[in-house]
Order: C-alpha cells, then structure tokens, then sequence
C-alpha cells in the first residue's frame, strides 16, 4: 500500500525519485522521505517528513539533498506506528550505514525487535520496518546482496524493499515476497518502484519481480537471484500505456477522468472480445470440457471489485443454472469453503496484488479448484496464480476510488457469462446475440448520461448538506446501491449504506427522517413497481428521494424529489448504465464540500497487506 522507487544512474536522483513519488501517492500519503548518497561521500543523506509529498518537496526546498546519482524514496500508508516524521521512511540502522524502504508488513517483527535491542541495538522509531535495517547491519560481512539475503529469510509477512548501503554505493537492492515491485530498465539507470507509472517518464521496459526473488541493480546491470541464491533469468516487459495514461490531461481529478473514460473503455473491450456475435476471451485457458463438470462458482473479491462480483453472481446464475457464491476474500479462507475439482473460482481484483484476494485464490488452488482471474495489470501476481486470466485492459487508473475499473469488471462478467452459457445450453443462441447487441449500445449510452452530467452536478450540489445517505437497489442493483454508497462514503466521508430495497422494513427504515437522502435505483425493469412502493415507504415518513430512472419515465417524477436518468437497456444490463450516473453524484457532493477525491484520508489504491 506505501509507494516505493529507487534510482541508480548517471542523473540526479532526487528529482527523478521526487518525480516518481509523486505517481505513486494514490499508494499512501501520511508521510514521505528520500534518502541519497551524495556522490564520492561516505554517508548516506535523508530528509523526511509527516504529511503528503508536496510537504517533503517544501523541506528539500528549504534544506535540499547533496547531489547524488543514487536513492530510495517512499510515501507511506501506516500500519505499525503513527504518521509522523519518526515513522516515515526510509529508516536507518544503527550505524546509518544502510538505509531501507518498505511496503507490506512484518509480521514477526516484535519478538525480532527484542531479540535486537538485547543486542544493544537502538530505535528511532515504531514501524515494523526498522528492524530490517538492522537485521541487515548484523547479517552484513562485506556483500549487500548476501546480507540482505540472510535478513529477508528471519523475515515473516509481506513485503517489498529497497536497500542501499554508503558501504557499496553502486548497488541498489531490490526484494519482493507478497507485495508488488517492479524494475524499470532504462539505458545506463535502473529504477525500483512499487507500480509502472512512477518510472514511465524514463522507460518503458519493465521487470515484474516474482515472490521470493530479489535483485541486484547496477547503472549498467540488473541481476536477479532467488532467495536461496540462485540465479533467475527474468522477462523483460514493454509496458502497453504511455505517460499520458497518468496525467490529468485538464480534468479537476483523476478521479473524473477516469468516469469519462470509460465508454471508450467498454467499446475498446468489446471491439477486442467480440467477434461478430461470438465471445472471444483469449487468455481464458481452461478447456470447454471443464466448464461442463462445474458444479460451484465462487466469486472472491474486495471492496468494489466484490460489487462487480455480486453483479456477476445474479448474471451467471441466470446464464447457466450454476449456483454462484460471493465471498469477500478477506474472510473467504476462514470459513473452510466448500471446495472440489468441480469448482470453479473467478477472482476479480483491479492490481491483482489484492493481498486477501491472493490468498483466498491460493487456499482454493490448494483445495483443487480450477481458477480465472479478472485483472487489469499484465503480469500481476494474481494473473500468475490463475489458469487462466482475463484482462480488462482499463488503463491505469490513479483515482483511489475505482469508477472505470469497476465497469470494466462488470462488462468481463458479462463477457464471461455469455461465454460459459455456450457451455451450458441455458439460454437460445438468439437471446445471446440479443444481449450483445444490447452490450454493443452501452459506449454510446455512457456518451449521452456525460453530456447531461451538469444535471447530476445540480442534483448533487442540492443534496449534499444532508449527513446521511442511504442507498435502495433490487436484484441485480442491489449490487449498485452497495457500490453508489461506497463511492459516498470513501470519497466524500458522509455516512452511507447500500441495501436490498425490500429488506429496507426490516431495520433501515428506522433511519429515514427530513435529514437523510435516500438514493433508489429504480430503471424500469420487472421489480419497478416494488422500486415504487419503496419509495412511497420512505416519502411517507419525510425522507428525501434521489432517483436513478430510465428516460421517458414520467410516474416516477410524482414520488422523487430528484430523478437522475439513464438511457433504456436490457434489465440485466443495467448495473452497467447506472454506475455512471452514481459515481458522478458521489464525486460531485465530495467536491462541493471540499474534499480530495483522488486521495481521500486513511486510504490507498492497492491494499497489499491483510
């Protein structure tokens, strides 16, 4: 979840590390350091502080580094210690002679602690990560990499470093085991960092390092060796997007820009998987024999991905008659799952470092299940677990809160429904192509709810001085009304929750007053009139009613106080359409009340630790 990049070559370091920092604090922003060896010095030169990187990059401008071609940097998601400027990294040992960067977590740390501090080593400061400096001072014996290598195998837990020693300062030590790290390969320069974007301005050749391998790099030279030393001869990668996929490109937030990519995201899919009116999902390498011994499909998933999950359970059901269970990774393994070779996972992740989603993709694995996964990022760890992937090809986004990654997911469940309906003979090859035709309509559709969005920045700018919301679906937008509210709440930090609009007599209605807003997603599907009822539940007890309604939907204007609409598409198509308008609601109340949408507080992008 922190941020880390590392540089060695023939440039300045801490203008490229700053650089680099700065597209990796979606990753963490509670503090931020850099350290460098100054060129021909004996010693190793830190600035850090509490706070985002503009708060560092204000320190180095009033004290800046001595010039160095060599340095780590990191910005920091806590986890063990509070933010501040003893906690931040990089963290020395106690000779300040190597110097270290981390994400992940040390899960052994404390009994490592004392055995240390009984051997007179002394703290500055209460991260788990300090102890993996000094770990490395005992282990060192003249080699870096050895060391390193002796420290990393005391280590339990998940984690990416970065070293650099003032006693070898022409090497960079680079070790992966659970969190993410990649090594840009550049022309006399290397760089280490935690994701593709932060060394994009320099290179795009790429190393995805593997779990349990870790690297030497040199100005001229990258050597990678397991942790039991042996030598690995690694892939270098051509990274697809350009640097222009991680800029603003004149919107207020990377947030927005990602909500109006998305129809091009959609179309780019749909051009690339569709061939004519048959499904094509390469990547997707399971045999069709297998598809017809399944018995279960799991879906396993965190957060928003876990939305675009619940979506895909109510539409492979309906597709195949397979009984489909949602679990959230994070508890997926817990519960001793029921689990055979005649089931079938589907993992949905948008790094596919998601820490619980890999480990409830390996517990299945162990237990004999067949795997796909659902991933945006080439060469992740979870695309390395699956027997088959398939990427959604979104681009990166940056944005904290996920919009066009969502979609995506969505749309590869769709995908991948109408692709095993083949395998299961449940629905008419008619109805199949009438579902892609109805796919095929949603770029445009997305087109039309933008060009009317200063509409729902009206309706959000009405409603945002409310303190609560609640949010109502049924069936297949239940999942919207989960996803909508939790768009709300990371982003703009007001109280909101999402539930089946029927189950709302059983307890939520308790809530409904002049001072909450509730939100119902209401196209015109079969369940409408239900929506209405609903409706006119909550404004008999004075709550006001944001509604999501499909155009030409007059009725429903007597019982909303405000209607959002959405083009007309096939009933279970429309998780895709109404997720657009709910983002922009959620992203315009948040800016109307002044928050950072791209870097809403105690969050980051990638959660790569349990």
């Amino acid at each position: 979840m922190c941020g880390i990049i590392g540089y060695i070559g023939n440039r300045e370091a801490q203008p490229l590390l700053i650089e680099g920092l700065k597209k990796l604090e979606y990753r963490g922003y509670d503090s931020a350091g850099i350290g460098v060896i100054p060129t021909g010095k004996q010693h190793i030169a830190v600035q850090k502080t509490e706070g985002k990187i503009i708060d560092l990059i204000s320190v180095l401008e009033k004290h800046p580094l001595a010039s160095g071609c060599i340095g780590l940097s990191h910005t920091r998601w806590a986890t063990h210690g509070v933010p501040n400027h003893r906690n931040a990294h990089p963290h020395f040992d106690c000779s300040k002679k190597f110097l270290i960067v981390h994400n992940g977590i040390i899960e052994n740390y404390e009994a490592l602690k004392a055995k240390l501090v009984a051997q007179k080593h002394v703290f500055r400061s209460d991260t788990d990560t300090e102890v993996i400096a000094h770990l490395i001072e005992d282990c060192y014996s003249g080699d870096l990499l050895e060391a390193v290598r002796k420290a990393v195998k005391l280590l339990r837990g998940a984690f990416a470093l970065g070293v650099i020693s003032s006693y070898q300062p022409d090497q960079i030590i680079a070790v992966r085991t659970g969190s993410p790290l990649i090594i840009g390969v550049g022309q006399h320069e290397n760089f280490i960092a935690s994701d593709v974007p932060a060394v994009l301005d320099s290179t795009n050749r790429v190393i995805y390092l593997e779990d349990g391998h870790m690297a030497r790099l040199t100005r001229d030279r990258v050597e990678v060796f397991s942790f039991e030393g042996e030598r690995v001869s690694p892939a270098v990668h051509k990274v697809a997007f350009n640097i222009e996929a991680v800029q603003k490109q004149g919107y207020a937030h990377f947030m927005l820009k990602e909500i109006h990519e998305q129809p091009d995201v959609i179309e780019r899919m749909l051009k690339f998987r569709l061939k004519g009116m048959a499904v094509g999902l390469d990547g997707l390498t399971i045999l069709p024999e297998h598809f017809k011994r399944v018995k279960h499909i799991y879906i396993v998933a965190c957060g928003t991905a876990y939305h675009a999950g619940l979506v895909g359970r109510y539409w492979i059901e309906a597709l195949t008659t397979i009984p489909v269970t949602v679990d959230m990774a994070s508890e997926f393994r817990y519960r001793n799952p029921i689990i055979d070779k005649n089931t079938l996972v589907i993992a949905i992740s948008q790094s596919g470092e998601t820490a619980d989603t890999l480990a409830a993709v390996k517990e299945a694995r162990a237990r004999g299940a067949k795997l796909i996964s659902i991933c945006n990022v080439v060469g992740s760890s979870l695309a390395r677990e699956s027997d088959g992937v398939l990427y959604t090809h979104a681009g990166p986004e940056i944005g904290v809160a996920s919009t066009k990654a969502y979609v995506a997911q969505i749309c590869m469940l769709y995908l991948l429904g109408l692709k095993l309906s083949q395998s299961f003979k449940k629905i008419s090859t008619k109805q199949r192509q009438q579902y892609i035709k109805e796919l095929k309509r949603v770029p445009g559709l997305y087109r039309d709810i933008l060009h009317r969005k200063k509409v729902i920045h009206r309706i959000a700018r009405k409603n945002s001085h409310f303190g609560c919301f609640l949010f109502l679906g049924r069936n297949i937008n239940f999942p919207s009304a989960l996803e909508g509210a939790l768009k709300l709440k990371e982003i703009s930090y007001i109280p909101a929750e999402g539930y089946p609009a029927g189950e709302m007599k059983h307890g939520p209605i308790a809530l409904i007053d002049e001072y909450r807003a509730v939100i119902c997603v209401a196209p015109q599907t079969s369940l409408y009139e239900k929506m209405i009822s609903n409706i006119q539940e909550i404004r008999a007890r004075k709550g006001k009613v944001i509604a999501i309604a499909t155009e030409g939907d007059l009725s429903i204007k007597k019982h909303a106080h405000d209607v959002i609409t959405v083009p007309p598409l096939e009933e279970n198509l429309t998780p895709l359409l109404v997720a657009l308008p709910l983002q922009l609601l959620a992203y315009y109340i948040a800016v109307h009340l002044g928050c950072n949408v791209d870097q809403p507080r105690n969050l980051a992008k990638s959660v790569t630790v349990e």
